[in-house]
């Protein structure tokens, strides 16, 4: 057990997420255009205010998640490292006539994690910066942005304090735990919103959006046929991604992320299971080991 998976796990640690993606959102039209094409409510964010959202093809598949903090006069996209380009090619494609401007700008922001149960502690800590509601891990926890001097006395004054530095492994490994999806590993550009089961991504309040009418259809007819679940897997052996769930003799569905918990004893893992095998408790395998849904 790592200081850094330790200080997620019971106290406080700060993770460096300098690889993910940031871009500014200007424009007098940037809340509209944002709000009609991702699947959150985005013209009701105040300054201060954030939300998850997802950007979805016109046949309702997640091609990008991201986060967004509204500021005075921009919104800050923060997403997967993979997906910056990617988004915002997506966004542009729908600008037409809009008054928008994107501007990457993950090289000259930087953001900090502070997360596990005593992040809310750390707030004194880093004066002076962007605060958003986000958490990589799943942990309690808040994200900052600022520039490379005011992160380097943040880090000075939290490690002070108490926060223990945690690595992308310690991260992912508690990310896993938590049962907390990651674009390009769980989900997926097939995925459907309700097969994520990542709901607060999506409100079904707002009116039209691109991929909207499937969305709304999935919600009529009541389900999809399969769903991202937590699976508790025996032994200490992660799992290789695409490995099978077994129910019996029958395939029940397919692993995506594993990582071993010291925490649990077991293989914390996730899968789409089909809908017949998702209620807790069902007794599954993987890769010849016992396996269930949490």
């Amino acid at each position: 057990m790592t200081p850094g998976y330790q200080a997620l796990a019971t106290g406080v640690a700060w993770i460096d997420l300098a690889g993910r993606g940031r871009v500014k959102v200007r424009g007098r039209d940037r809340a509209r255009l944002l709000h009609n094409i991702s699947s959150n409510d985005i013209k009701q964010l105040v300054p201060g205010s954030a939300c998850y959202a997802f950007l979805l093809s016109p046949q309702g598949r997640i091609q990008a998640d991201f986060e967004l903090l509204c500021l005075e006069d921009h919104f800050l996209i923060d997403t997967e490292p993979d997906l910056r380009e990617k988004a915002m090619a997506h966004i542009l494609r729908y600008k037409v006539a809009d008054q928008v401007e994107l501007e990457d700008v993950t090289s000259s922001i930087v953001a900090l994690g502070i997360e596990g149960p005593g992040a809310e502690a750390m707030r004194a800590e880093v004066p002076d910066a962007i605060v958003a509601p986000f958490s990589l891990t799943g942990q309690p926890g808040f994200r900052v942005y600022g520039d490379s001097p005011a992160a380097a006395e943040w880090i000075r004054r939290l490690e002070a304090a108490g926060a223990v530095a945690a690595s992308g492994e310690d991260a992912r490994r508690v990310r896993i735990e938590n049962g907390k999806p990651r674009y390009g590993q769980d989900i997926f550009d097939t995925t459907l919103p309700q097969e994520s089961q990542q709901m607060h991504a999506v409100s079904f309040q707002k009116g039209c959006y691109i991929g909207q009418e499937i969305v709304e259809r999935i919600r009529a007819r009541g389900h999809v046929n399969r769903r991202l679940v937590r699976l508790k897997i025996e032994g200490e052996a992660e799992v290789p991604p695409a490995s099978k769930v077994l129910a019996g003799e029958k395939e029940a569905g397919e692993v995506t992320s594993s990582v071993y918990s010291p925490r649990t004893q077991h293989v914390a893992a996730m899968a789409y299971l089909r809908a017949e095998y998702l209620e807790p408790g069902t007794a599954l395998s993987v890769a010849g080991r016992p396996a269930s849904v949490l």
